[in-house]
């Protein structure tokens, strides 16, 4: 595998007045939409739940029957309330009925997701660099839980975070991924890196095919870019190896959620494959 790029060092900046700095931006997440999310939201218990808002002409269903149990034996308020009113508080086209406030997700600590996990089991991550499309974010993270990733890095400024529309799409699984939010991603690589994690970089030309790269069962990060711009200069450089998803049909790419769930999923079977 090929060695890390060197550092490259930043010309210091003298006598330059202290930047005022905007308030620091969460995970999010409080609003959840979505029949899914929340019953997620409800079973995985978190976080709290402030209230739990259900449409009063909903047909009845058995995850309807499980919000509303999972609501009372949490002691959580139920409100029934008019479509329209809660169609006029949501923000997705398609809250299912349902929605929920709830406190912001907690914040994961990054040099605590580059440990193995207490049964032993060693990271596996997504890093997103400049993903914007909260659909994007949460059908990756959907995907990522799937694959059994333990963890998922998000820069503060200039990405998608936690709406109720990454929610919707995660499925539930913003419950249960476990995310930092870092100031900056290629430092977090670097972290990572100095903490033992492998980075691989997930790149549409100029990589290794993903069929012919052995991670093995160590410690590992994937780093996806956003569409069209790919990853960032600073965070290719930051990347141990760069991977390329092999293509046989005649489009050029895929959308980073799928190609980041192929990612996830062909590391997971490596790993399982080692350890049968």
């Amino acid at each position: 595998m090929p060695g890390r790029p060197p550092e490259r060092r930043r010309a210091g900046r003298q006598d330059a007045p202290p930047a005022r700095r905007p308030p620091a931006r969460g995970l999010g997440g409080e609003q959840v939409e979505g029949r899914q999310a929340v019953a997620e939201l409800l079973r995985a218990g978190r976080r709290r739940t402030r209230d739990v808002w259900l449409a009063e002409d909903l047909d009845p269903a058995p995850i309807l029957d499980e919000i509303v149990g999972l609501a009372e034996g949490a002691r959580v308020p139920l409100r029934r309330v008019a479509r329209s009113r809660l169609e006029g508080v949501a923000r997705t086209e398609a809250p299912q009925g349902v929605l929920a406030h709830a406190d912001p997700l907690p914040e994961s600590d990054l040099d605590d997701l580059c440990r193995p996990r207490p049964d032993g089991t060693p990271p596996l991550l997504v890093a997103f660099d400049g993903v914007t499309d909260p659909q994007n974010l949460g059908a990756l993270l959907r995907s990522a839980e799937a694959a059994g990733a333990t963890g998922a890095v998000l820069p503060r400024h200039r990405a998608a975070h936690i709406t109720p529309a990454a929610a919707k799409a995660a499925a539930g699984a913003v419950e249960r991924v476990p995310m930092a939010v870092v100031s900056g991603l290629p430092s977090a690589l670097s972290r990572a890196a100095e903490a033992g994690v492998w980075v691989l970089g997930l790149t549409t030309e100029g990589g290794e095919s993903l069929w012919r790269t052995r991670m093995g069962d160590g410690p590992l990060l994937v780093a996806v870019g956003a569409e069209g711009r790919g990853l960032s200069r600073l965070v290719r450089q930051r990347c141990d190896v760069l991977v390329t998803i092999p293509l046989r049909g005649t489009l050029s790419s895929l959308n980073v959620s799928a190609a980041g769930a192929v990612a996830l999923f062909e590391l997971a079977r490596q790993r399982h494959d080692t350890k049968s």
